[in-house]
This record gives C-alpha cells, structure tokens and sequence, in this order.
C-alpha cells in the first residue's frame, strides 16, 4: 500500500520537512492499520525535527494521532476494524495519511469526544495528568506556578490544577496570552517579558514560595524557577523551548532549602499499559464533564506541517494544534 508522510531526511529546520510518498506492509502480529483523521502537533516533534532528540534518517514525524482502524494483524483482540482510536506514543511516525502502530499503544476514543480533539488532547492532556497527579500530586490549597502558561500543556495545567482546588500562578509572554490564561484557570498571570516572575510568586505567596514550579521552558526559566519554590519544593523540569538546562551545581538545590529536582517524560508514566489506559480515562473523563476544556486554536493540513512548526516555534499558536490528512 502507498501513502503520504512527511518525512526527514536530514535533521534542521522547517524546511528539512518532505511531503512524500511512502510504502506501507500490512499490519504484522500485535499491529494496526491506521488511517489517520487528525495528528497532534507537539513541540517534541520540533526536537526530533532539529535533532536535539536524535533519530535514524529517514523518519516521519509524529507520536500522537487518532483516527480509524482499517486493518488489524493476525492474533490481537483488543479492537476490530473500523474502531475509533487514538494514540501518544512511540514509534514515531504519526504525520502520515496512514501508518502502522502496536495495538497496545492505542486507547478507544469514547463517545462525546471528537477525533480532532482527541488528536489535540491525548499527548499534552496525559501529560498534565501524570504531572499534576503524580509527579506531584496537587492537593486543594496548594499554589502552583506553571510556565508557559497560555500554551497547549500550559492551558491543561491551569484548568485541571483550579479544579483540583490550587491557586495558579503563570508566566506568559503578552496581555493577550495572560487573558487566556486567565479564562482557563489562572488565578495570577505573569508577564514574565515586564515582571520580575520570582517576585510576584513570593508577593502571591506572601513570601513562602510555592511546593511545586511545572517548567517547559528551560534555560530561560529554570534557575529562577528554583527561587520560587518554598523548601522541599519539586521542580519539575518537562522541556526546554527555550534551549537545554545548562550544567549547574547541585548545591544549588541544597542551598535553596533541600529542594527536588525532577525531569519526567510522557513515554515513562505510560510505559505499561494499565498506566496509559488509566491515564487517558481520567483526561477524558475530565473533558467530558467539562472540567477541562481542549482549545483546538488551530488546524493546518498535513502536506503544511512546516508552517505549523514555524508558527509553533514563533509563539504564535495557542492551546492545541492538529494536522488534517
């Protein structure tokens, strides 16, 4: 069977991102056929493209997506043909009309969900569970501080974090990524461009600092973040939009008042089944009662993909993108 992907050929920019034709077999033991109605657009997929996050060339982007299963190998129970399903998960290769994927990285889209929104929702929707209910898990009355707040994860993370009975605290880049942050959850906006963002936690908290900094920035954030924290805090470190984390010393986290230094990933806390299962029945449980709203902000189709990474790499998206074979 034949089908269309993007495809890298050499690590890079936008640029390097191919739409071409490519070869599919049929679905081996253990293994669907896919045919892809929407695709998660991620900022790991800009790591894998660039190569911070080294693959073997040729690959396809992507490790989220849903869509309708058309054919199945030999020997799997779990599903049947024509199921809607959806996925965030190695192997790579989600930006694609079609692909093959192991039939247990994948979980039923229930009822009331739509396949755009749950290709919008299952990376960065599993993400915000694993970090708020089990990196650290968010008790009522706890202040949180969340970077990035207005983004795709960060959207998530305020809303589930308020609903979970915290104070929120974020830093975005403009007024008008402060006001959706504000209308998702966020009890405190910080512009973090104007405002000093340690001293605004230390005012919110009055001085006592927060348990836990939620930090996909990195570079650009990550010392400061640590000054946010009270002692015993847990910095949780989970990207790096702004670059690497250089080295630092250690030291720093004793100094601080024995603070935790943490930097999880999606792929760990979803490893076994039983965990991926659970985690994304409780998204979508969270979804369906409306506790938790997915902005789907933008569409682009899949051939356009370097577009949606210029315009994801340029701060100009919002909450969720996806990519429409």
């Amino acid at each position: 069977m034949k089908t269309h992907a993007i495809r890298i050929h050499q690590p890079g920019g936008p640029e390097n991102m191919v739409w071409e034709e490519v070869d599919l077999a049929s679905p081996a033991a253990g293994e669907v056929l896919i045919r892809h109605t929407a695709i998660g657009l991620n900022f790991i997929d800009v790591y894998h493209r660039t190569g911070l996050y080294p693959m073997p060339v040729p690959f396809t982007l992507g490790l989220e997506g849903a869509g309708i299963i058309e054919a199945i190998g030999p020997g799997d129970g779990d599903f049947k043909v024509g199921d809607r399903v959806a996925y965030a998960s190695p192997p790579i290769g989600a930006y694609a009309e079609r692909r093959l994927m192991p039939a247990d990285r994948l979980v039923s889209i229930p009822d009331g969900i739509d396949d755009r929104h749950a290709a919008a929702m299952m990376l960065q929707g599993m993400t915000a569970h694993y970090l708020l209910r089990r990196t650290y898990r968010v008790q009522p009355g706890d202040s949180v501080l969340i970077h990035a707040a207005a983004g795709g994860v960060g959207l998530l993370l305020c809303q589930w974090a308020k609903h979970l009975g915290a104070t929120v605290i974020g830093t975005v880049g403009s007024e008008d990524k402060a006001a959706l942050a504000l209308a998702h959850g966020c009890d405190h906006a910080i512009l973090y461009k104007t405002q000093d963002f340690v001293a605004r936690v230390k005012e919110i908290t009055g001085g006592a600092g927060v348990p836990v900094v939620y930090d996909s920035v990195g570079r650009d954030t990550f010392l400061k973040s640590l000054d946010c924290l009270r002692p015993l805090g847990m910095m949780v470190s989970f990207g790096q939009s702004s670059g690497t984390v250089e080295p630092f010393d250690t030291g720093l986290l004793a100094a601080r008042g024995s603070l935790f230094l943490t930097r999880p990933s999606l792929m760990a806390y979803t490893a076994k089944r039983g965990d991926l299962v659970a985690s994304a029945a409780e998204l979508f449980e969270v979804v369906k009662t409306g506790a938790v709203r997915i902005e789907l902000n933008q569409t682009y189709a899949l051939k356009d993909a370097a577009q949606a990474h210029r315009d994801l790499e340029g701060r100009k998206t919002t909450g969720s993108t996806v990519l429409l074979p």
